[in-house]
């Protein structure tokens, strides 16, 4: 398989509800890290209670810089295997790392949920407004809800969530 440590960050997939400690073992053998978190509302039959999530359940990025840090992570407990397409690792820019971060800390967006599916091509739209002013998207109606949907190419998941319609304007001219 394919290796090339610079300015890719890699995903490894970890055992069921494993993100955080595999994550805090991750940090104690020096790898760099990260793992989005959303909040959401889990109801039980006494109460409700929010509670943190992993946006992409089962997965952490990891940045590395050599063939040697590349094995050590797999002898992590916890660890399954890094994600891979065929023969090719999976591998996510520093660009995509940190759409992610900026899509994450938007207090107007909610519904934050994440989709492997491939959706239709649809309409395609530019934000406007706010921090995301000047990404593409694609918006499609998810329960009668208008929905901005980013999609992580190299990971082949989308990111979906709430978005005032009045951040976008005309479908971008997309080459």
């Amino acid at each position: 398989m394919n290796h090339c440590y610079s300015d890719n960050w890699y995903v490894l997939y970890v055992k069921s509800r494993h993100e955080r400690k595999v994550e805090n073992l991750l940090r104690e053998i020096r790898i760099h890290t990260f793992v989005p978190f959303v909040k959401q509302v889990r109801k039980w039959s006494d109460r409700k209670k929010i509670v943190e999530v992993p946006l992409f359940p089962s997965y952490i990025f990891i940045k590395i810089s050599s063939n040697t840090e590349f094995e050590k992570v797999r002898s992590v407990d916890g660890v399954c295997d890094y994600i891979h397409f065929g023969r090719e690792y999976a591998k996510v820019t520093d660009e995509e790392i940190n759409k992610i971060k900026l899509f994450l800390s938007i207090n107007e967006f909610s519904d934050i949920e994440t989709s492997s599916e491939r959706l239709q091509i649809g309409q395609k739209y530019k934000i406007t407004h706010g921090p995301l002013s000047g990404v593409e998207c694609e918006v499609s109606m998810i329960n009668n809800r208008d929905k901005i949907v980013v999609r992580i190419d190299s990971i082949r998941q989308n990111i979906c969530a709430t978005i005032p319609t009045d951040y976008l304007t005309e479908p971008a001219m997309l080459c």
